[in-house]
Order: structure tokens, then C-alpha cells, then sequence
């Protein structure tokens, strides 16, 4: 099985926009599709022409674009009952989206076609076979979806059988096995996948959904009893539950089982197009999310923090360099010296355990702590207190003064604010103004219009999570507040903190360290 093929399908614009939440622009549809096709995905199943106008506006938009590595694929379904499929509209709108491939899907389990559809067995299959060989005899590479396959299995396997093998006759490139409603175990899965493969001679492909929970192992069993295409979605989003997730399986089949699904030089850039789709889905990024996740190769005891130091396979499985993403040792109560250490070194190497700098470190975060900060999920104001510490350290800017005025609208949803700022670059001012939603939100932007003046690269900038805590209730309205920000750039996400009895002063401090984070990260000089 070495370095055996693996064909990946991405449903992130089709099954992915169907998930809660989700809603993509044509432009950001395009821009999933550079993605993909950069990250090598070998099929990208952009929508369904004949759904909704906006994946038709798509199909028309992006007939101009070049893909290196992917195949476009439009989505639909067999023909309606009664009528040919050539003059079916649905099957007229895949032929109109002009791509080089086509998903269609059809009924595979018995039930479906009599009680959902009310067609006859044998009608459904002639639907089946009528719409694949149409599609074929348009020049179209056509997979067919057996929709419900595995429940349809279970209560007719015969049929369901028989389903696959007319897409197969009809001309079908692939046939794809679909777990539609995500409730099998795997041990389903391997009797049902084997039972197809023999069946045909044609690839077979793999389409999970998570609701009980098994997505990624659903599909990881397929592959090892034959399927040779796995469907699902980059991050894992999608309808109701979830799909499969395409970066756990590609990551666990590559990298331990020598499957190829991408280039080797993408697969270690895998976080990187995780983290790019999220953006543009407007999400984020699951902390606990195998491979691609913050929280990863993230250690916090200090057991584990010592034997990764000594040997990093002792508690991680593959290396944070084969998925491209970064090891993080955690500041807390169970962190010890040694972890203060190994993020002092990543600033100045020379520093050791016994240099007085270290105790100085050690000694700052205890008072700190003592006054409400956290630095366990702040590293980039950690890095920062070590450069200060370190004499590494120069701001890039001053905020001079700043000026928020909040308003309040009777009636309406939004209530708008506006900050001005006044900042200092080198002994040159620049003073902004605007609005957003709430003063945090309207110091954020006009601090980033001043700034961007001097540092162009801050456009890339933006916040992705604001958290808020009140770390002692008692004191009511004078209490301390916690605020943590993260923050990201497309390629990097960090997070910073701020502690204040002023919310807005606590904010601010974060959002500073922030934007402070990215100038050093990108190498601009203060």
C-alpha cells in the first residue's frame, strides 16, 4: 500500500455551506477554490447550479479560472420521475455549469424510492441509469452518489447493490458509497465497503457525516477495505453534525499509512489551508481539531512538557513540522522553570536556567498572575513580557490619546460607536476616526487606520475572538476584568491579553500586544 493514490473530494461549497452557519459570497467561493486547488484536493464540489441562484452566478464566474490540480465538479441529482433527462432541469443546469466533472446522486436504499420518491424499484434505477449515461454521452466524468447506501444495505442489500452496478453500466467513472445519515459504526462500514468493492469494477469512494461521532473513522475503515475516493469537507464542517474531516484522514492516512493525498510539500502546510478556509468561512478554527488545531502540540504538565523537551515522539504521535503547525509548551499552576526557559530561548538562545534574567521572568509573571493575567492561552503577550524582560524590546508606536463615545439608538439592533486616536510613529502624528460595533470594536479599527500609515502590512491584520472575564464578582462593578483577543492574519493566529478595572483599558492593552505581536512576526523593524 505504499504511497498508494488516495482521491480526495472536497464538498467544503456544497455539504460544507449546507452546515449551521455558513454562508459563502461568490467571492469567497472562488477563493475556497484557489485554496483547494493550491492545497491539491483532487475534486472540488463547488455547489449545485440548480438550487439557488448564487451557485448558478458562481458556475458563470468562474468558467475564467484555471485549476492546477482540481477537477470542478457541479452537484446533482438524478432525473425527476416522468420526464428524460435531457430534459430534465436539473441535469440541463450540470451540463450549463461547464465543468469538466459532475456528482450525481441517487437513490440506493429501497425505502427512499418508494416512500420518498413514490417511484417504482425499477423506475429508480432506470433514473439512475438514464442520468448517468447522458451525462457520460455529453463528455462529462460523472460520479454517482449512493445516497443512504449503508442504511439501504442493511434493509435491502440486493438493491442496494443492484443501484451501484446500474451507475456503474450506465458509465460511471466512480461510485461513491454515502453514510447520509452518519449513524453507522465501523465495523458496518467494513462489511458494507467490502460487499461493493466486489461488486464493481469501478473506484469506489467513501462519503461519511459525524452525528454519532465517527466521520473520520468511517472513512479511514473504507480506504483500508478498498474505497479508493474520500468526500468530505477540509475543516469538517456541514450539514447538521459535521462531514468527515478531510484534513484528520488525509493527515492519518499520508503520514501513517502511505497514502498519497496531496503533495508532500502541501501536506506540510496543511494548518496553513485549514486556517485559510476557516477565515474565509468565518470560523473558527477548532483548538482540538487533530493536526491542524492550537491546541495540537500543545503541553501543559510539566511531565510532558520534560519528556517532549528529551524526546518529542514521547507524547506526540507525528511531528507539529510534518502538518505545519507549532508546538506550544502552556503557562499555568503545572508548568514549571524549564517551560519559562524553552520561551525565553526562542528569543535568546543564550539564557539558561541559572541566568538571573530567568529568576527576573519567573518573578514578573507571579506578580502578574497575582494581579489577574493569564498567559496560558496568551502566548503572544508572553513573548512580548520576555523581549520587555530581555531588553529585546521597542515599541513601534504611542498611543498618544484616545476617545470613545458610545450612542445608543432607540429601536435599532445596532448601536454604534466611534473612537478617535492620536498615535505617535518616530515623532510623527497621525490622528483616526471611526465607527463600530461598540467602543472596542471602533478602537480596534481606528487604531489600525492610524497605524497602517506607517506599517502597511497591519491590512492583513484582523481580530477573531474577543473573551471577556470578571475575575472577582464580589466587587461588583469595580472588579477586575480579563480580556483575551485573538487575533490572526490569514497565515498565524495569536492571542494577548489585558487586565484592567477599566474594560476599555484591559481591551486596549490586549489589542496593543496585539497588533505589537504581528510587526515583530513579519520582521518589520521598530
Amino acid at each position: 500500500m505504499k504511497n498508494k493514490k488516495l482521491t480526495i473530494l472536497d464538498s467544503t461549497l456544497r455539504d460544507g455551506a449546507q452546515g449551521e452557519g455558513i454562508s459563502f459570497s461568490v467571492r469567497d467561493k472562488i477563493a475556497v477554490c484557489r485554496t483547494l486547488d493550491e492545497l491539491g484536493v483532487g475534486y472540488i464540489e463547488a455547489g449545485n447550479p440548480a438550487s439557488n441562484p448564487k451557485d448558478a452566478e458562481f458556475f458563470r464566474e468562474v468558467k475564467g479560472l484555471k485549476f492546477l490540480n482540481s477537477k470542478l465538479t457541479a452537484f446533482g441529482s438524478t432525473r425527476r420521475r416522468g420526464v428524460t433527462a435531457e430534459t430534465d432541469p436539473g441535469v440541463k443546469a450540470l451540463l450549463a455549469a461547464e465543468t469538466p466533472a459532475v456528482t450525481v446522486f441517487g437513490k440506493s436504499w429501497d425505502f427512499h424510492a418508494t416512500d420518498i420518491l413514490r417511484v417504482t424499484l425499477e423506475e429508480n434505477l432506470d433514473m439512475i441509469f438514464d442520468t448517468v449515461r447522458y451525462l457520460t454521452d455529453c463528455g462529462k466524468e460523472v460520479i454517482f452518489d449512493a445516497e443512504h447506501f449503508f442504511d439501504g444495505y442493511k434493509n435491502n442489500p440486493d438493491y442496494a447493490i443492484k443501484a451501484i452496478r446500474t451507475a456503474e453500466e450506465a458509465g460511471a467513472a466512480a461510485v461513491c458509497l454515502c453514510d447520509t445519515n452518519g449513524g453507522c459504526f465501523p465495523d458496518e462500514i467494513e462489511k458494507i465497503v467490502r460487499a461493493a468493492v466486489n461488486a464493481l469494477s469501478i473506484p469506489v469512494g467513501i462519503h461519511t457525516h459525524d452525528d454519532a461521532g465517527m466521520a473520520v473513522a468511517n472513512s479511514v475503515t473504507a480506504v483500508l477495505c478498498g474505497a479508493t475516493q474520500v468526500q468530505g469537507t477540509l475543516i469538517g464542517f456541514g450539514e447538521r453534525c459535521g462531514n468527515a474531516n478531510l484534513s484528520t484522514i488525509a493527515a492519518d492516512l499520508q503520514l501513517k499509512r502511505g497514502y498519497k493525498c496531496f503533495p508532500d510539500e502541501n501536506m506540510k502546510n496543511l494548518t496553513l489551508y485549514c486556517r485559510r478556509i476557516a477565515e474565509i468561512a468565518n470560523v473558527r478554527l477548532n483548538r482540538g481539531m487533530p493536526y491542524v488545531g492550537e491546541s495540537a502540540f500543545a503541553h501543559k504538565a510539566g511531565m510532558h512538557i520534560d519528556g517532549v523537551s528529551k524526546a518529542s515522539f514521547s507524547f506526540e504521535h507525528v511531528s507539529p513540522d510534518s502538518v505545519g503547525n507549532t508546538r506550544r509548551f502552556l503557562m499555568s499552576e503545572v508548568a514549571g522553570r524549564s517551560t519559562i526557559l524553552e520561551k525565553v530561548r526562542k528569543v535568546d538562545p543564550s539564557v539558561t536556567k541559572d541566568s538571573p534574567v530567568t529568576a527576573e521572568i519567573v518573578a514578573k509573571i507571579k506578580e502578574m498572575e497575582f494581579f489577574g493575567y493569564q498567559f496560558e492561552g496568551a502566548d503572544a503577550s508572553f513573548e512580548l513580557l520576555i523581549r520587555k524582560s530581555l531588553g529585546a524590546y521597542k515599541p513601534f508606536f504611542t498611543l498618544e490619546k484616545f476617545k470613545t463615545i458610545g450612542e445608543q439608538i432607540s429601536g435599532e439592533d445596532f448601536s454604534p460607536a466611534t473612537a478617535v486616536v492620536k498615535v505617535s510613529v518616530d515623532g510623527t502624528s497621525e490622528i483616526s476616526a471611526a465607527e463600530g460595533n461598540g467602543p472596542v470594536n471602533a478602537l480596534d479599527v481606528a487604531l489600525r487606520k492610524a497605524l497602517e500609515r506607517f506599517y502597511p502590512s497591519l491590512k492583513e491584520f484582523a481580530l477573531t475572538d474577543y473573551k471577556v472575564r470578571i475575575l472577582d464578582s464580589k466587587e461588583t462593578s469595580s472588579a477586575k476584568t480579563r480580556v483575551l483577543i485573538e487575533s490572526g492574519d490569514g497565515k498565524d493566529i495569536w492571542t494577548t491579553v489585558g487586565v484592567s478595572r477599566d474594560i476599555i483599558e484591559a481591551s486596549l492593552t490586549a489589542l496593543k500586544d496585539a497588533i505589537e505581536y504581528k510587526l515583530i512576526k513579519d520582521g518589520v523593524k521598530a
